[in-house]
């Protein structure tokens, strides 16, 4: 399993919180591409419910992550 910001973005509207199934029905309905299909398929899931994409990849960068000062656009 691999995650890129590409793969990641994918998710960012899903109806969060939701179950790696909803998950995985999203991406197939929203067309996102194969890999994140499969990268949701691989998770070892234990009935647990995902409150964002942070719990599924951690290293998902936040809005603080960048920087750029917004009051200039």
């Amino acid at each position: 399993m691999y995650w890129t910001l590409e793969l990641a973005s994918k998710l960012e509207d899903a109806p969060w919180p939701a179950s790696k199934e909803e998950l995985i029905d999203y991406a197939i309905r929203s067309g996102a591409p194969l890999e994140v299909t499969e990268n949701l398929q691989e998770i070892e899931d234990e009935g647990e419910i995902y409150e964002s994409i942070e719990d599924i990849w951690p290293d998902y960068p936040s809005k603080d992550d960048f920087f750029f000062n917004e009051d200039e656009y």
